[in-house]
């Protein structure tokens, strides 16, 4: 007997349905038991990889609330890929619907956080501008160019405090979050990547740059999503973290 697929996939990731018929071991003998054993080591292993993937969301709900969490995510979402590193992009989406979280409206941007820390520690690797190339350029000149930023760096904006959330859950003695929006930039100076809380205007201001306008459009559009934007700050951040990669027209 054939076994059909979708039936198979869907009764290994619930293990409260019905073991498919068919199923046969390497002697021709029905599965039983060897099918059980199975189905909970793959949902162990897709557990495992979601708790490492998500230890803030982890963090948040607790251990027991998240293996429940990661079980009804696991079935509305199976692997679409055999690499584990890359399971759990749907999350946020998963979280903003999920009904025992749906009133916590900060828990999407925290996964999309730690997604996009994932993401960066896998993006390809660049170079850096030499920060005396930035220096060497006249002011009108700097403004006219286009900065490219390193591949690695991503940007999240978000409507909550999702940095100290995140800072918070990850550091002995953090401070607890404020509430308040909080732009967050994700950079891998080195190996590893890590957040950055944006000063006031940050958010535009490298939006505008992945977006590829001028540097004075960015400081532009910083300024006016802030008019203490501070450009110092911003460019010492960017220096430090490597996330420049090239200046020019």
């Amino acid at each position: 007997m054939i076994v059909d697929q979708t039936e198979f996939r869907s009764a290994i990731l619930d293990p409260e349905a019905a073991r498919p018929e068919g199923l046969t071991d390497g002697a021709g003998r029905p599965a039983g038991r060897r099918f059980d054993v199975y189905r909970n080591n793959v949902a162990v292993s897709l557990t495992e990889a979601l708790e490492t993937a998500f230890p803030v969301i982890r963090a948040l709900v607790g251990e027991a609330n998240f293996k429940l969490l990661a079980g009804a995510f696991l079935r509305a979402h199976p692997p679409a890929s055999p690499l584990m590193m890359f399971y759990g992009d749907a999350m946020p989406e998963f979280l903003a619907n999920f009904g025992p979280t749906q009133t916590m409206g900060y828990m999407p941007d925290v996964a999309r956080l730690e997604l996009m820390i994932r993401e960066s520690y896998h993006a390809e690797d660049s170079t850096a501008v030499d920060p005396a190339d930035l220096q060497a350029l006249a002011p009108d000149a700097l403004m006219a160019s286009k900065i490219w930023l390193a591949p690695s760096l991503r940007l999240l904006r978000s409507d909550w405090p999702v940095f100290s959330i995140w800072r918070f859950n990850t550091e002995d003695g953090a401070p607890k979050p404020q509430m308040a929006a909080e732009d967050v930039l994700i950079a891998r100076p080195d190996m590893d990547p890590a957040p950055h809380l944006l000063p006031p205007g940050g958010g535009a201001f490298i939006a505008a740059l992945q977006s590829g306008d001028t540097f004075g459009a960015a400081f532009e559009a910083a300024t006016n999503a802030n008019d203490s934007f501070d450009l110092g700050k911003m460019l010492a951040l960017l220096i430090e973290t490597n996330s420049m990669t090239k200046i020019g027209d």
